[in-house]
């Protein structure tokens, strides 16, 4: 028999908890991509096609397959998602056969353990025969019977009502052929007898067993009836329904009357003359009693007629929506409309128009004097109703205050209740109430959607304190410690999140879902966590890629944004762009990724004239070949499956229109909703960035994507085509530099990068850069052109480059502060290109531009300009060593003069600005001549400078500024020329940086001073014996004060500063003379030199160190030197010391100090050298 109930099915709950709505027809489409006017994504074979891949790939499964659930899953969701309902296409022809082979198969594989499986798979039955109208042959009908029994006696209650509406579908009708199952299934003490008696709380499943009973008694003309010992049990349990008090819902009653007259044909039995045990006056009519006429059986009642049309309440019409069934309707609306009209009939007292009081009362209900379906609402259901609806909006609005509250409070604070509101186990049994809970069970949609922002909000920023989470580790038994436990509650909310995005069906709350699952993603430490989180993540989504919800779509693009951001690149994520079906090129099924997300958009072979290369190469290979199997190396050189969604999703006209966009314009070709391209584009960015890797093979197809985009109309998208941009110079940039290490064959080539931009710098991109009526555009177009790389720029035409450095010079001088800033700090990269930082001219130009930023009113632009010319300074110093003496005299000193004069006032600036400019400083004091030094311009310059770089050393300024002026007092002091030995200012330079060196809290400002004291190469450097005294005793101190902190974060670089100041310790030995032999002696012989011999033997035996300790040897004038180099240069340092007497007579102390020095440093070469 055509699996369709013909009866009111009940609404789909969450979780076994039931909407307390009215109920919409069996045969009603539980969700379908419908728009307006029957509006579908796709053609009607569009759902055979999806019907056959899926159902070959299901058939293909087998039950020990290592995927299994995840497999299934997905197969179940996009089943699920589509419309197979005959009453609008009847032109559908998937064979009866085909449904029977896929449920039967679908059974076996599925295991009763399993239970939000099975959950799926009932659902999945209840859809394909009820919309498909399938006659079941009868090894199906015996097989799916025995499954959907079993579940009843195996499964939680939560799970029945799936199960019992799936049974209800698959025994419409063929009653007679289940004749061996009915013992079980009405036995006295059955599933079905003890959800449908009267004694029953939840109306619910009292309702669905009701119906189910009822379609087992359902009779076709020409069948056999059923044995009366099974009619009576049923008959028995409908009038007991009738008899008992009326439920909270006064549907039932309905539902129990119809189910009476369709359910037990041809038993005859006398009416008792009173149902109800006493009289109900709420259910007495206002008019005079009339005679009862039983409904005929052919009736159909009004909520229950017609498929697609809405029931029970008046249904709202939504601008620009399609028609729903009741059931997804009552699942999505918010339940405005019903609570007007709760409201409305509660103050009119329930009563009908035109009906008179009545003479005397009556004990027949209302429904059952009147035939008439439509006057079946009365004052208590309402009341009913808007009870339900008053609960709702409490729920509500605590939750907002809920929401509020994690707004307002601090961070760290919510931390601790956060068990309060997650739970770190999965749910199961009676659960405490949480936010999941919420999520999971309540029926009101605008609720879910308020406890997942509260969740959103609680996840987002969490990533501080999510990241101990770890669960990699194998589980301590004795305890449980609180980075598994996080690292559970964080497992806990991807099985509850995905639960929820599986039930849902409200719009509005399934973006809600989608977004709270990316603030989960971009916080979450999933380097620390085993992998297989994200996979399931990955496939669930693709089945809402082509949501008919233009919200919903962006949020699933915002949710793979986050996916490819997360800890980028991250191995499971690499795996899923290359292999998003998780088996490559499996055997199990010809299922391409193309044709899942990218078949909604152009189908059935339609091609697009704009379509960009990569998109008409993969398509055409793909997308219209869907059972071409690749090898693993074809598939590995295919552009990743989100890249080329993201381009369709930017580049291809779309051929349908969903809801929420409103009606059709009747035009030509439309694109895609600018937020969905907009999030299409953040995507592929995000994507270039994460994994360039796997995007370098279509660079220059994204470049035409990009320059597409600079060439539309609308802002956005041209702000968003630059951004584009300037994340593939950017990846290629990377690619490049040394220190990553990225073999030459995995890199794009030089030709192909200069390919690229010679054609980006050729196209729209000087459009946007010339956009005056658009700043940001001009500003990312800036931005773009900083990301060139270095080596591909001197390949470029000459006029070329002419054309960035000229187009970037003159946005220097603009009004507007943004754009002003990006082109600064562009100049700012430009200057460090090879082929630019020999030009004298361009130095001097872009040193003049700079100047002039410096003194801009916005800090934004101060602070870049600062960054531009400690960068310049930087090239002045490289020049300065490859060049020589030629690029110096060539650079004009009434230039650097300007520069120096800038850097000391901005050094007074804000601490962004004044980070820079003691760089800049630093390297300017480095550069200067002996011929500039003695210029009597410079004395007061120079002077005013080092001042200003001892005051910032001895400020309060933050950290970065202080090491960075430590770092440019030893870059000054690499200088031959400056005059440290004599001038006034050199004291007060060496006295900040002795003082910081003991007594700064922060450890790296440590490293930098002692690097700098390390510095000078001669001994006459560090002035008079006092003043070297007073360096070596600072060094000394420091180091055993090495271990004294407060704070744990600057405990890790104790190892590197101990490295950087016993460095900074054999320096001074290697350049001292006699004169400083007795305070060295006197130093090295008491308890003070025990200490420093300790410490020296750990440097030179190279037992500890670091990255900041290698880092302070360089800032020190040296290199990183393994333990063989270090005890050479000691021994150089001893030979040296044994021969000082040579160069005069020695007093007596200083021959003592002599001694202690080279015994120490004897004994010190002796105890490095044993094994």
């Amino acid at each position: 028999m055509a699996a369709h109930t013909g009866l009111p099915a009940p609404a789909l709950g969450r979780g076994g908890v039931h909407a307390f709505t009215p109920v919409a027809p069996a045969e009603s489409a539980p969700y379908s991509p419908m728009g307006t006017e029957g509006w579908q994504l796709g053609s009607p074979s569009d759902a055979e096609k999806l019907f056959s891949r899926c159902s070959a790939k299901l058939r293909a499964l087998r039950a020990d397959s290592g995927q299994l659930r995840e497999e299934l899953n997905l197969l179940f969701d996009q089943l699920l998602s589509e419309n197979y309902n005959k009453t609008f296409y009847p032109n559908i022809n998937i064979r009866p056969e085909d449904v029977c082979t896929l449920l039967k198969h679908a059974s076996c594989l599925v295991p009763l353990c399993q239970e939000h499986l099975v959950i799926k798979l009932c659902q999945l039955m209840h859809h394909l025969l009820n919309q498909l109208k399938v006659i079941l042959d009868e090894q199906t009908l015996d097989v799916l019977v025995k499954y959907t029994a079993s579940a009843l006696k195996t499964c939680s209650t939560w799970t029945h009502s799936d199960v019992l509406l799936a049974l209800s579908t698959i025994v419409y009708g063929n009653g007679p052929q289940c004749h061996q199952h009915l013992s079980d299934l009405l036995v006295e003490d059955g599933v079905l007898l003890l959800y449908s008696a009267p004694s029953q709380p939840n109306m619910e499943l009292r309702r669905v067993a009701l119906t189910c009973m009822a379609n087992i008694f359902l009779r076709i003309p020409g069948q056999p009836p059923l044995d009366d010992q099974y009619r009576s049990v049923c008959f028995r349990v409908f009038l007991k329904t009738l008899q008992s008090p009326k439920p909270p819902n006064t549907d039932e009653l309905f539902y129990c009357m119809r189910l009476m007259f369709q359910g037990a044909p041809g038993v005859s039995v006398e009416w008792p003359a009173v149902l109800y045990p006493a009289p109900l006056p709420q259910y007495e009519g206002l008019s005079t009693p009339k005679p009862a006429e039983p409904p005929k059986p052919s009736e159909t009642p009004k909520d229950a007629a017609v498929p697609g049309k809405a029931s029970g309440n008046k249904k709202r019409k939504s601008r620009g929506k399609g028609k729903k069934t009741s059931t997804e309707e009552n699942r999505g609306n918010d339940g405005e409309e019903d609570d007007r009209e709760a409201v409305s009939a509660f103050r009119k007292g329930g009563g009908r128009e035109g009906e008179s009081k009545p003479s005397a009362p009556s004990l027949y209900p209302s429904w059952k004097r009147n035939s008439s379906d439509s006057e079946f609402s009365d004052t208590e259901g309402n009341a009913q109703s808007k009870l339900r609806l008053y609960h709702g909006r409490v729920r509500q609005g605590a939750l907002h205050c809920l929401l509020a509250l994690m707004k307002g409070v601090e961070k760290r604070t919510l931390y601790g209740y956060w068990s309060s509101f997650i739970p770190d186990s999965p749910i199961g049994g009676p659960p405490p109430l949480t936010l999941l809970t919420i999520v999971l069970k309540d029926p009101s949609p605008k609720v879910r959607a308020c406890a997942l922002q509260v969740l959103s909000a609680m996840l987002d920023g969490s990533r501080q304190f999510l990241a101990v989470a770890e669960d990699t580790a194998s589980p301590r038994t004795s305890f449980t410690p609180f980075s598994f436990s996080l690292a559970t509650a964080v497992r806990e909310l991807h099985r509850a999140l995905s639960l929820a995005l599986l039930a849902e069906t409200a719009p509005q709350t399934l973006t809600q879902v989608i977004k709270c699952l990316a603030y989960l993603v971009a916080n979450a430490p999933y380097h620390r966590l085993r992998p297989g989180l994200l996979s399931p993540l990955w496939k669930q989504m693709r089945a809402y890629v082509r949501h008919r919800d233009v919200n919903v779509r962006v949020s699933v693009l915002t949710l793979y944004g986050a996916l490819v951001t997360t800890q980028a690149p991250l191995p499971e994520v690499q795996l899923l762009l290359r292999h998003p079906d998780g088996g490559g090129s499996s055997s199990t099924g010809s299922f391409t990724p193309q044709d899942s997300a990218l078949s909604w958009r152009q189908r059935d072979g339609m091609s697009s004239p704009c379509r960009t290369p990569v998109i008409r190469s993969q398509r055409s290979s793909h997308t219209h070949s869907p059972h071409v199997l690749h090898t693993p190396g074809e598939e590995d050189s295919l552009p990743p499956w989100l890249l080329q969604l993201c381009v369709s999703l930017v580049t291809q006209p779309r051929e349908e229109q969903s809801d929420s966009e409103g009606a059709g314009t009747g035009g030509g070709a439309v694109l895609e909703p600018s937020p969905v391209r907009l999030e299409a584009l953040q995507v592929l960015s995000h994507l270039v960035r994460g994994y360039f890797s796997l995007a370098q093979a279509c660079l220059c197809e994204i470049g035409q994507v990009s320059a597409r985009c600079l060439g539309e109309t609308d802002p956005s998208i041209q702000l968003h085509g630059a951004k584009l941009l300037e994340e593939l110079g950017t990846g290629i940039i990377q690619q490049y530099r040394a220190e990553n290490n990225v073999p030459e064959s995995s890199r794009v080539p030089m030709s192909q990068v200069v390919q690229f931009w010679s054609e980006v710098l050729s196209g729209p991109l000087n459009g946007a850069l010339q956009n005056e009526q658009h700043p940001m555009l001009q500003t990312s177009a800036c931005d773009t052109l900083s990301s060139i790389l270095p080596q591909a720029f001197s390949k470029l035409p000459d006029k070329t480059q002419l054309m960035c450095i000229t187009v970037l010079l003159g946005l220097t001088y603009n009004e507007n502060y943004l754009l002003k800033t990006a082109a600064v700090r562009a100049l700012g990269v430009y200057i460090l290109f090879p082929c630019l930082r020999e030009d004298v001219m361009f130095v001097a130009d872009t040193a003049n531009t700079i100047l002039a930023a410096l003194d801009d009113r916005s800090p934004n632009v101060r602070a870049k300009a600062a960054w531009s010319l400690g960068n310049l300074t930087d090239t002045l110093i490289v020049n300065m060593e490859s060049v020589g003496v030629d690029f110096q005299e060539e650079l004009s000193d009434m230039l650097l003069l300007k520069m120096l004069q800038a850097a000391t006032r901005a050094s007074a600036d804000k601490d962004r600005v004044k980070s820079n400019a003691v760089r800049a400083l630093g390297n300017l004091l480095h550069f200067l001549r002996q011929s500039q030094l003695t210029r009597s311009a410079f004395q007061r310059p120079l002077e005013d400078a080092v001042r200003a770089l001892v005051k910032t050393i001895q400020s309060e300024a933050t950290m970065k500024v202080r090491w960075n002026a430590c770092y440019a007092l030893g870059n000054a002091f690499r200088n031959p020329a400056l005059p440290l030995e004599s001038a006034l200012w050199s004291r007060d330079a060496f006295s900040a940086l002795c003082n910081v060196v003991t007594s700064c809290k922060n450890f790296k400002v440590r490293i930098k001073s002692a690097a700098a004291l390390a510095v000078p190469a001669h001994r006459r450097c560090y002035g008079d014996t006092k003043r070297f005294s007073c360096v070596w005793h600072s060094l000394a101190t420091a180091l055993e004060n090495s271990e004294d902190t407060n704070d744990f974060l600057e405990y890790r670089y104790s190892a590197s500063l101990r490295h950087t100041l016993s460095q900074a310790l054999l320096h001074l030995l290697s350049v001292s003379h006699s004169q400083d032999m007795p305070d060295l002696g006197a130093s090295l012989a008491g308890p003070e030199g025990i200490g420093i011999k300790e410490h020296l033997i750990r440097y030179l035996r190279a037992e500890e160190g670091g990255g900041e300790g290698a880092e302070g040897e360089k800032d020190a004038g040296g290199d990183s030197f393994n333990p063989q180099q270090r005890i050479g240069r000691l021994q150089q340092t001893l030979i040296r010391l044994k021969g000082v007497n040579s160069e005069g007579e020695l007093g007596r102390e200083e021959e003592r100090g002599k001694e202690v020095v080279v015994s120490f440093l004897e004994d010190l070469l002796k105890t490095c050298e044993e094994p």
